[in-house]
């Protein structure tokens, strides 16, 4: 089986293979139906299986989709695993549970979109929204020239990116541009008024399997940020807690933190791992996003606007040539076709399973 076999350029296509490998690997499957029907009228839905017992003491979720288009890179990693007989049987040895959730944003997904369908970026949804919303200025002050009326954007507004991008560096401007916002809807990285559809799906999921468990460890898959074809660990909480730390460091030593400014992430606001503890409070956990590395991080941000003006212009019909090259070029600015990519993705992914499978045990 070659690594093309585990990957999609679709979400049926991505849905069909983790269904039938869930399937095949015996495992029931629930799934939380999303309100709408995607791109081709399929029907959309965050897809759940289970290996391990609803009591396990020990539960490792392996969760794909989060940023909708980066759901592709984060499948195949899944698929791969529910297909590996080794790996399932490692991790009942260690009588650890392992939660499979299948495109937190299918929306996004099917689309080819990283945010939700409500405009949300849901890595950045997780906020209490009963208390004044968080303020991010440097956003504001850049959102006219990040989103501008026409595209490709005039030649005076790249030159004014260009001055901020020299007077502020990159990784202020970087801060300032995806930390998140709260009061453009139609902007980038808009952490949303109330919480999505995807945070709702997701609670109810953690509800059914994640509140029993004593041990908790989370693989968020991603793909977007760092060096073409390396996995990043990032910690995936509070960078202040010395203990998380101590666990995440010993399970993946190549850690980084956004705490600490050493990884390829921005610090954001409304981060998915606030709802560990409001839903699954008894459980110890140890989480991390693995971050896949593919085209540099300006090549990235110029995808994102360009979807997002697409997106704000809905009477330009999206089956236009113009159209068409902007999806593909926000699918390529998270998912790189080519063996070697895959390959590297698929062995990183395994191996940072395996090492929190072991970590669960030896903790």
């Amino acid at each position: 089986m070659s690594e093309s076999d585990f990957f999609s350029r679709s979400y049926p296509e991505a849905r069909t293979k983790f269904l039938a490998a869930a399937e095949a690997a015996e495992l029931d499957v629930h799934s939380e139906i999303h309100p709408l029907l995607g791109r081709d009228g399929e029907t959309l839905a965050l897809d759940v299986t289970r290996s391990g017992p609803m009591e396990a003491e020990k539960l490792l979720i392996v969760s794909s989709g989060c940023h909708g288009v980066e759901g592709y890179a984060g499948a195949g990693v899944q698929i791969a695993l529910l297909r590996d007989p080794d790996f399932l049987a490692e991790a009942r040895r260690a009588g650890v549970a392992v939660l499979f959730l299948h495109a937190l944003n299918p929306w996004g997904m099917s689309w080819w979109r990283r945010v939700t369908h409500e405009n949300i970026d849901l890595n950045r949804n997780f906020i209490d929204f009963h208390q004044p919303l968080p303020q991010n200025p440097g956003y504001d002050a850049l959102h006219p020239l990040l989103v501008p009326a026409t595209w490709p954007p005039p030649a005076e507004n790249e030159a004014k990116l260009q001055a901020e991008l020299a007077r502020q560096g990159m990784a202020a401007l970087q801060q300032a541009i995806s930390g998140g916002q709260y009061s453009e809807p139609e902007g980038l990285f808009f952490g949303g008024h109330a919480p999505s559809w995807s945070q709702q799906a997701l609670r109810h999921v953690l509800r059914d399997h994640a509140t029993r468990c004593a041990k908790l460890a989370w693989i968020d898959l991603h793909s977007g940020l760092g060096p073409t074809g390396v996995a990043e660990p990032i910690l995936a909480g509070d960078g202040r807690d010395a203990a998380l730390l101590q666990r995440a460091q010993a399970w993946w030593p190549a850690l980084k933190s956004t705490h600490d400014h050493s990884s390829s992430s921005a610090a954001i606001s409304g981060s998915m791992w606030n709802v560990v503890a409001q839903e699954c409070p008894q459980a110890e956990y140890t989480g991390i996003v693995l971050e896949f590395g593919t085209v540099p991080l300006l090549h990235v941000l110029q995808a994102l606007r360009a979807d997002q003006w697409l997106e704000n212009h809905p009477e330009k019909p999206l089956r236009t040539p113009q159209a068409e090259g902007i999806r593909e070029g926000l699918f390529g600015a998270f998912f790189i076709n080519v063996p070697s990519w895959k390959e590297a993705l698929l062995r990183q992914g395994r191996e940072a399973t395996q090492a929190a499978v072991q970590g669960l045990l030896a903790h």
